[in-house]
C-alpha cells in the first residue's frame, strides 16, 4: 500500500511540474513570441508611422499632380508657366527682388 502512495505522489508531482512548465512557456510565449503582445505594440507602432508617411506622400503627389494638370495643354496656368520659366532659365524682371 506504502509503494502505492509514493507513486501517486511521484506521478502527481511530474504532473504539476510539467503543468507549470507549459502554463510558463504559454505564458512566456503570448509575451514575448512572434505572435505576442510585444511584438503586436511594434507592428501598430510602425504602422502609425507608415500612415503618416503615406499621407504625406499622397499629399505630395496630389499637389504634383495639380502643378502638371495647370502646365497641360487644357490648362495653362500663365502664372505657373512664367514662375517655372524664370526658375529654369534663371532670369528676373528689372525691379524684382528674390529671396531664398
Amino acid at each position: 500500500m506504502g509503494n502505492i502512495n509514493k507513486t501517486r505522489g511521484f506521478v502527481g508531482y511530474v504532473t504539476s511540474v510539467i503543468v507549470v512548465t507549459l502554463v510558463a512557456y504559454f505564458s512566456y510565449s503570448a509575451v514575448q513570441g512572434p505572435y505576442g503582445l510585444l511584438n503586436l505594440f511594434k507592428i501598430e507602432t510602425r504602422e502609425a508611422q507608415l500612415v503618416k508617411q503615406l499621407d504625406a506622400i499622397t499629399l505630395q503627389r496630389v499637389a504634383a499632380q495639380n502643378r502638371t494638370h495647370r502646365l497641360s495643354d487644357e490648362y495653362l496656368d500663365l502664372d505657373l508657366l512664367d514662375e517655372q520659366a524664370r526658375k529654369v532659365l534663371g532670369l528676373i524682371r528689372g525691379g524684382e527682388i528674390i529671396i531664398r
